[in-house]
């Protein structure tokens, strides 16, 4: 294999923060649902992680975190980072990461009204009493249809905004080089944003403004937690996990969305599509676009970026400063040694998340279809 000189852009360094990144390709969050019961992460897990790092990638965001013992599990088997017990077992893993080159940055995830497996409540809150959309996932162990919310009072918001504070403090404690806060996808944060599932009259509610009141509460109590030499993130999105089509109203919401969120203490905006490099609103620029030109912060860009040629065209561009892969990370873990070298990328076969999204699936999958012969 040879230099491939057209991707050169993907391999320059940068720093986000004070955390210098060796080359513009990170791993996305993808929940594998891998740990024990009781949310501690597992070996297996180290071994997952560490390969993205040993294949190139130059940083790593874990699948999300649930943050306190209350409400915010979505998944069964899901990690956490709410106990002495978890944080302990992510030690081995952040420096197996780092040992081979990369750096690791925890993402915290409250579920609010999407959890489906959560065995220290029974019943889910929301920021409304609203069905959410959709059914449970069954490759995350779920069936049927969401659960109806209990509206969350002022205590059940500060317990997890507290959660998030916590369980940053374990991530810096843990080892790792930041945490990522989930605003996305439709969780617990991203549903306080949301139109139609935010039907709230308190400050927490109404327009732009107060549905945006709870992630900056969440930046700024995890801001205060751990430092002001501590790499923070906020993870954005339009659609959800269980709403696909789910827009912002236009540019000029997003222009605020972005605004303030660019306006914290905080070290980077990671934005997701389908397709990162479509307009966000039909015509005009992507979402990552309006998050560079509204937000003033390093961005993320998220979304089908697997194609060598987009990844490369969204940096050129200046639409964003990092791209970070999903299935094409699960495709092939050496993604960045491949392309640098100009091999061609593999396709992600779907399969690898069948029927559960796991590790021993993944693993049941590469024995039937990567055996000699």
């Amino acid at each position: 294999m040879r230099d491939n000189g057209h991707v050169a852009t993907l391999f320059e360094p940068l720093a986000l923060g004070a955390l210098a990144l060796a080359n513009r390709l990170a791993v996305a969050p993808m929940t594998r649902v891998s740990a024990t019961a009781d949310g501690v992460p597992t070996p297996r897990m180290a071994d997952y992680y560490a390969q993205f790092a040993q294949g190139g990638f130059g940083l790593v965001i874990t699948e999300g975190l649930y943050t306190d013992e209350a409400y915010a599990q979505g998944y069964l088997h899901q990690p956490g980072l709410a106990n002495v017990a978890q944080r302990e077992a992510w030690w081995p893993i952040v420096a197996g990461v780092r040992s081979r080159g990369g750096r690791v940055i925890a993402q915290l995830m409250h579920a609010g009204a999407l959890s489906q497996g959560n065995p220290y409540r029974t019943g889910t809150v929301g920021p409304s009493a609203v069905q959410p959309k959709g059914r449970q996932m069954a490759f995350y162990r779920g069936s049927g249809a969401y659960a109806v919310p209990a509206a969350m009072t002022q205590d059940d918001i500060d317990t997890a905004v507290a959660g998030f504070a916590q369980a940053a403090v374990r991530a810096r404690e843990a080892g790792f080089d930041g945490v990522e806060i989930h605003g996305a996808n439709g969780y617990l944060l991203d549903q306080f944003l949301s139109e139609g599932i935010n039907l709230r009259g308190d400050r927490y509610g109404g327009g732009i403004e107060g549905r945006l009141r709870l992630l900056v509460e969440v930046v700024e109590a995890v801001r205060a937690a751990v430092g002001t030499d501590y790499v923070v993130g906020v993870r954005l999105s339009q659609a959800k996990v269980n709403d696909f089509t789910h827009r912002w109203r236009g540019e000029e919401e997003a222009a605020t969305i972005f605004r303030t969120v660019g306006g914290l203490d905080v070290d980077y905006v990671h934005v997701t599509e389908y397709e990162a490099w479509q307009p966000a609103f039909g015509t005009g620029p992507s979402l990552a676009a309006l998050a560079k030109r509204h937000g003033g912060k390093p961005v993320l860009a998220n979304g089908s970026l697997h194609d060598p040629a987009q990844a490369r065209g969204m940096v050129e561009r200046g639409e964003a400063d990092v791209v970070s892969l999903g299935r094409g990370a699960l495709a092939q873990a050496d993604w960045p040694q491949r392309v640098r070298h100009g091999a061609a990328p593999a396709s992600f076969d779907p399969a690898i998340l069948s029927p559960l999204a796991d590790l021993a699936n993944a693993d049941r999958w590469r024995e039937d279809h990567l055996r000699p012969g």
